[in-house]
This record gives C-alpha cells, structure tokens and sequence, in this order.
C-alpha cells in the first residue's frame, strides 16, 4: 500500500479511498468499499480500467512494448530458454536449477498418456467437428478420470493437476487432429523432447519412419512461450472467474479454452490466414490496402496492430525471426498466401498510413503463416494457442486458489431495464 490516496466526491458525500502500487506499472485506486460508503457502483465495460486481481506472474507495458514473465523479458526467454523451462518459472516464480529442471521434465513426460477409455471419447464427435469443439468437451471429461486431483483445497493435488494439464494437453490436442483426418493417433515418445514429441503425434504414421525437423521444433517451442501467458486477458480472466467458485482446474481450462475460441481473441490468427486467403493474390493487395485506409469500408486488416500494445508487439519481432527461419527452411516456393503475407509485411513496415497509427505486423499474423507452412490447418491454430496458454492458465489459477484476499467473482452491472411492476394476468392484457 501506498501512501498516496484519491478523493471521490458524490453528491453531498465525500471520501478516501486508498491508492495501491505495483512493483512496476500505474497506480491502483482501490474501490473495495466504495459501495458500503457511497450505495455507487463503477461503471467500466470490458473492465479496461478495472484490476480484477493481484498477480506476480505478467506484467505488459503496451506503450513500451514490453512483456515481462516474472521479471524476465520475453525475447530472452524465447532465444535462450525452452518452453518447459517458461512453464516452470511461470508455476514457480523463479527460473530452475539443472537439478530442478531435470526432476520437472520428468514429471511432466510421466503424464503424457491419457486414459486409454479417452480414446473412445473421439469417435462421438463428428469427423468434421472444430477441434476447439473437441478439446472444450475433452479437457472438462479429464476431471471425470483423474479424481486424485480434484481436492483444490491441497497443495499437492493442486501441483498434481498442473502438471497433468501440461503434460497432457498435447496429447489431446495430436488427438484432436489425428481424428480430424482419419488417421490413427500417435502414442507419446518420452525420448523425444516436449515440441518434438507434438509434431510427431501430429506428423507421424505407423508405416513410416518419421524424423523431426529441429528448426521446425524449435520454432514450435518459440510459439508456445510466446503465447504461454499474457496477463488478465478475456480467457485468463474466464479460468480466474471459474476458479474462484472452486471449480475443479479441469473444468477452469476448459472454459478458458471455450473462451479463447473466440475470434477476437484466440481465433485472429486463424482470422489472418482467412484474410490473406480472400485476398488471394499479390496484385490484389493493394486494393485491400485501399479499403483498410477508407473509413467507410468495414473491411480490416487482420494480424496488425493489437489492443493492448501501442508500439511494436515484442513477441511479433521474435515471431517475424521465426517465421522467416521456417519458410528458408522448408523452401516453399510458389506458395500464392505466403507470398502475399511477405508483400503485406514489407508494406506494413514502410508505409506512412500504418507507421503512423502503429499498425504493425503482431505475433498472430506471423505465427499464422508460420503454422501454415509447418503443416497445420487454421482448425488447428487456436488449438495450439490453447496448448500454449495452458500454462498461464495454471499459474494464474493456482496463484487465485492460493491468495488469501480471493473471493468468488460477482461484477456489478448499471440497470436500464423496466422499473419495478405488477404482473397483469393473461386475460385482461390488451
């Protein structure tokens, strides 16, 4: 708590209401009793001015462009950590030894496998289901098979079940696309390491040898800790609200991953790749271009700009490194999107229009080119970002069971409805 405070004055009431400080970021005015004091609500759609929580795990400057994982830049981590090494820090707040590493990675390769009666949990859905649709009903179905995890009110089952949703989640995920294309699913490899065994559960069939590409892994393990966490955002605060009534963590990510599924939030860069599809061609991009600068045309750019960062997403500059890194790597020629996206790109970057109103390339529009190249359908996409943020989820859901100040969720709302009214019966309305 700060020293400071701020004075509201409503009608003939005044009062004093407490200002808190972060480690780093603006000033918080906490408004806790504001209702008990002054009968008055705030009113704050979308909660954009609203700190929902206290949390030591993210911290984002979208002016500066800066993301931070406790304490640590997110460039450093990506080129010179691992994702397994991100999960641990975001779990346990601080980077591991060798030692602690080496004992993490092998809890978490012990719960690769799934319940093998999961399996039959596939063949109920449609072959043509979203595999969002898929992973929602499946990652809510493991608290029905893993009820030596569900006591929250137990430090060790708490570990227990973050270490199973990260363990597991890309085992669901190969599932949910192995089905998807009627191929047969792929069993775990524990030799191989976290990134490299996903690409071989997607990749790989039983009558062929399959070898991983490293660059390919590598790029994969860069887009998971790049989408790891990214503070209270829509399905981070969706896990947190969930969590707060004591749901079980499984049924907490399962409604994350239901909310991210949106298009506003985890679907854009599913929503870049489309619109460089509708685009089509490099003649026709500046036509397009055209339409994104006239204000009356509804037609928007997707994958630039973002609404938190207000200066080039750090996470788009590793991303961009990245995506180039895989398309020199695969040599994919004559491909008309990537072609497209490349022209888009240069033109974002030195364009007056987009300089000026920071519309930048971010990390969706490049990583959904980047996953297109791999291999992977835009189905799969938002599925990816959810194996990703998983991690985040779990940590900021553990760090909620653990806060002492942690209540159930309850947003206040400013009513416009009908006053209060006597009910007419049926036969004497006009």
């Amino acid at each position: 708590m700060s020293d400071k405070s701020a004075t509201l004055n409503l009608g003939e009431k005044s009062i004093t209401l407490p200002v808190r400080s972060g480690t780093i970021g603006p000033d918080v005015v906490d408004i806790g009793k504001l209702y008990g004091q002054t009968g008055a609500f705030t009113y704050d759609p979308g909660f954009t001015s609203t700190a929902s929580c206290e949390s030591k795990i993210t911290y984002i400057d979208g002016d500066a462009g800066v993301l931070l994982h406790r304490g640590y830049p997110i460039d450093q981590l990506a080129e010179q950590g691992t994702f397994l090494e991100t999960c641990y820090l975001l779990l346990y707040g601080e980077l591991p030894t060798l030692a602690q590493f080496s004992d993490f990675q092998s809890r978490v390769y012990r719960h690769t496998m799934v319940h093998e009666q999961m399996l039959k949990f596939f063949t109920g859905y449609r072959r043509d289901a979203h595999p969002m649709a898929v992973m929602v009903g499946t990652v809510g179905a493991l608290a029905a098979f893993y009820h030596d995890s569900l006591d929250i009110a137990d430090p060790h089952q708490r570990m227990v079940a973050s270490i199973r949703m990260i363990s597991k989640m890309p085992t669901i995920a190969a599932m949910a696309y192995k089905y998807s294309i009627g191929q047969p699913f792929v069993y775990p490899d524990n030799s191989l390491n976290y990134t490299s065994n996903f690409l071989k559960m997607c990749f790989s069939i039983p009558c062929e040898e399959y070898k991983v590409n490293p660059v390919l892994s590598k790029a994969l393990d860069h887009i998971f800790i790049l989408h790891a966490d990214h503070e209270q955002n829509a399905s981070t605060s969706t896990v947190r609200l969930a969590g707060s009534s004591g749901a079980n963590p499984f049924a907490c990510i399962a409604a994350g991953i239901a909310c991210l599924w949106g298009p506003a939030h985890g679907g854009a860069n599913e929503a870049a790749l489309q619109m460089l599809q509708e685009i089509g061609t490099v003649d026709r991009i500046p036509e397009y271009i055209a339409r994104a600068k006239d204000k009356n045309d509804p037609f928007r750019l997707m994958g630039f700009g973002h609404r938190v960062y207000k200066n080039y997403d750090p996470r788009a500059k590793i991303m961009q490194k990245t995506c180039h890194e895989v398309l020199g790597t695969l040599g994919i020629k004559d491909d008309p999107l990537l072609d497209v996206a490349v022209e888009l790109e240069r033109i974002a970057l030195h364009d007056d229009y987009f300089i000026e109103k920071k519309l930048y390339p971010n990390i969706d529009f490049y990583s959904g080119i980047t996953l297109k190249a791999m291999g992977f359908p835009t189905s799969m996409f938002t599925v990816l970002f959810a194996l990703a943020r998983t991690v985040g989820w779990i940590a900021q859901w553990k760090e909620m069971i653990e806060d002492p100040h942690q209540k159930i969720g309850r947003p206040r709302q400013l009513y416009t409805g009908a006053p209060m009214r006597d009910y007419v019966p049926l036969d004497k309305r006009g």
